[in-house]
């Protein structure tokens, strides 16, 4: 309303709406945003007006937009809330999680005390024991010299004192060869043992362990702030190493200054599957993911920050071939040659010697249903005719039989112990229970062979485990690819030893994936990024070491999975290569199984079934594939 129409309306408070209605003209001043009485038209002459039933529309229009508008935000403020609300329930139990590790950390650290202590004190008496006992045996063996010296002295000073006489002539020679006897008798007068027990307990370097033993571990770092930058986000060439750099920042958009921030990478091909790359975190709040793609096309890099996208991922890669190429050495095919989706085909047979197998059957396609996968990575196989795939990005372990029937399926997406959510790793232990890494969780869970979580082990310790055995003790066998360590613990949790460190050396890795073990008990690991593998003691000593970078005979490109045949031959799954290799014991190249009928693209894990066959994950064909292998 006008201030005409206002202040009448105040003033004749007692109108209804219809006298209040008589005074209005049916026009609207568009400028003043107002309804126009008589009185006030000259002064709205110049002003653009609208009939008064148009705007009345146009307004409820408005309103009904702006409603509309509003409305449409509840949906994304309620999966706003369930999302903070589920990252929250997350943190509780990752902190009940934590405390429960805690506890249990410093029950067996209190246990191992005071097992030191016993032992400790057993050593004290076991020594003193063997000391007294020398020592009093040599008091003993004194007193009963003196008692026999002082009793003879005694008897001869008492003849001597009586009036000699022939009757007393034969006891005087008895004390005489008596006192002969005594004179040369050798008696131990000098200690047959020392005082010395003392103890040694060096604590200073164990109070300062302690007094650092454990680091809550945390960064502020969000995913909506996090950016990434580097040649990795342009550009890239086919086969050459790829960088780019991921900057954390916390809600307000500053910098974190601290790294393990739960980070991951995946390059996606055309077809959907997944290229391999390698994170380093600088502990600095900064992190560089570097990959290398076997292949030219339109590919797309997501970086998640705590299983959210950062700032403009998904990214679009450019692959591109390299405008001049190194000379192949003679019999070496040219990359992708023969099929687009691998990286080098298939070996050939005339220069190459392949076992004569063929492919028995495969199974899976692309998807998130019962016999599908998505990025399926680690592969076990159990002496009962189980074969179990980690299907990594579906968040599950699914079993088959050794035919290829589907069992069964376990797993829940989470990082709740309990809960998958990068399944990367998985064996069986003798006991039947199922063991699996968890690269993102950062642990590795038990599971019974029903499916039902029991434990997990390594949390705190492990930075990203890839590949899972079991030697033959039980112990398991967890290969950290991020920590480039091997780790090798009972399965209570308990850490046995732990062996390698980043690096190019004989006792160093470069993103190491899968592990096996032979019959010495020798731990057998394919050191991805070094192109090799190398056999180690239990105790991590290297036994052996074979591989270089290329497409030759007993070469590699990025080696993954693993295993060992029952006379003691390893087979390896050449990722770059798209194929399987055969080696014997001692590292020299026998033959590769033939996979030429349905070539290979990027396989993962490898395994042998218990009726001896080679059951292979082929990462990038989306399912796992068995041949017949001859031993």
């Amino acid at each position: 309303l006008c201030k005409a129409m206002r202040s009448r309306f105040i003033n004749k408070a007692h109108l209804n709406s219809t006298t209040i209605q008589s005074d209005v003209a049916d026009l609207y001043c568009s400028a003043c945003e107002c309804a126009l009485c008589e009185d006030c038209l000259p002064a709205h002459e110049d002003h653009p007006k609208v009939v008064l039933s148009q705007a009345l529309e146009q307004h409820r229009n408005r309103l009904q937009e702006r409603l509309g508008a509003v409305q449409n935000r509840l949906p994304q403020i309620s999966d706003a809330l369930s999302f903070v609300r589920e990252i929250l329930q997350q943190l509780t139990n990752q902190r009940a999680s934590i405390e429960e590790d805690i506890q249990s950390s410093f029950e067996d650290l209190h246990k191992q005390l005071e097992v030191r202590k016993s032992v400790l004190l057993m050593e004290l008496e076991v020594t003193y024991g063997l000391k007294q006992k020398v020592l009093q045996a040599q008091i003993d063996n004194l007193t009963r010299g003196d008692g026999d010296i002082t009793a003879t002295c005694t008897q001869t000073e008492e003849a001597l004192a009586e009036e000699a006489s022939v009757a007393t002539l034969e006891a005087e020679h008895e004390l005489e060869e008596r006192l002969k006897e005594l004179a040369i008798l050798r008696m131990p007068c000098q200690p047959e043992e020392n005082d010395q027990l003392d103890l040694v307990m060096e604590t200073d370097g164990l109070r300062k362990s302690i007094h650092n033993l454990g680091t809550i571990v945390t960064t502020s770092a969000v995913a909506s702030q996090s950016e990434a930058m580097g040649s990795g986000l342009e550009q890239c060439i086919v086969g050459h190493p790829a960088s780019v750099t991921i900057v954390t920042r916390d809600k307000s958009g500053g910098a974190c200054k601290t790294g393990n921030a739960i980070l991951s990478a995946e390059v996606f091909t055309p077809d959907g599957s997944i290229v391999d790359g390698e994170i380093v975190d600088h502990k600095n709040g900064t992190y560089e993911f570097v990959y290398t793609v076997p292949k030219e096309g339109e590919f797309s890099l997501a970086l998640r920050l705590y299983d959210q996208h950062i700032k403009g991922s998904p990214f679009k890669l450019t692959i591109a071939k390299a405008s001049e190429r190194r000379g192949k050495s003679p019999g070496q095919k040219k990359k992708g040659s023969k099929r687009a989706s691998s990286a080098l085909g298939t070996p050939r047979r005339k220069t190459q010697n392949p076992i004569e197998d063929d492919l028995i059957f495969k199974i899976g396609t692309k998807g998130r249903n019962k016999g599908e996968f998505t990025n399926l990575q680690g592969v076990a196989a159990s002496s009962n005719g189980r074969i179990l795939i980690a299907d990594s990005n579906n968040q599950c372990v699914q079993i088959f039989s050794n035919e290829g029937e589907f069992k069964t399926r376990f797993g829940v997406r989470g990082r709740s112990p309990g809960q998958l959510q990068r399944p990367t790793g998985v064996a069986v232990h003798p006991s039947g229970d199922i063991i699996i890494a968890d690269y993102d969780n950062k642990w590795v869970s038990i599971f019974s062979c029903e499916g039902k979580f029991k434990a997990k082990l390594g949390s705190g310790r492990l930075m990203g485990p890839k590949g899972v055995s079991v030697d033959q003790n039980g112990h398991v066998i967890v290969v950290d690819n991020k920590a480039c360590t091997v780790f090798i613990f009972q399965l209570t949790g308990k850490l046995i030893a732990k062996f390698g460190s980043r690096g190019n050396g004989d006792k160093q890795f470069a993103g190491p994936h899968f592990a096996a073990v032979n019959k010495n008990n020798e731990i057998i690991v394919t050191d991805f990024h070094n192109h090799s593998v190398k056999v180690f003691t239990a105790e991590g000593e290297l036994v052996l070491k074979f591989g270089s970078n290329g497409e030759g005979n007993g070469q590699f490109n990025a080696p993954t999975g693993v295993a060992v045949d029952i006379n003691g031959n390893i087979i390896v799954a050449d990722w770059g290569n798209s194929r399987i290799q055969v080696f014997d014991g001692s590292g020299s190249f026998l033959s590769y199984i033939n996979t030429s009928a349905d070539p290979l693209y990027g396989p993962q894990g490898l395994a042998l079934t218990s009726d001896g066959h080679v059951v292979v994950a082929d990462s990038g064909n989306h399912c796992f594939k068995v041949y017949r292998y001859l031993q």
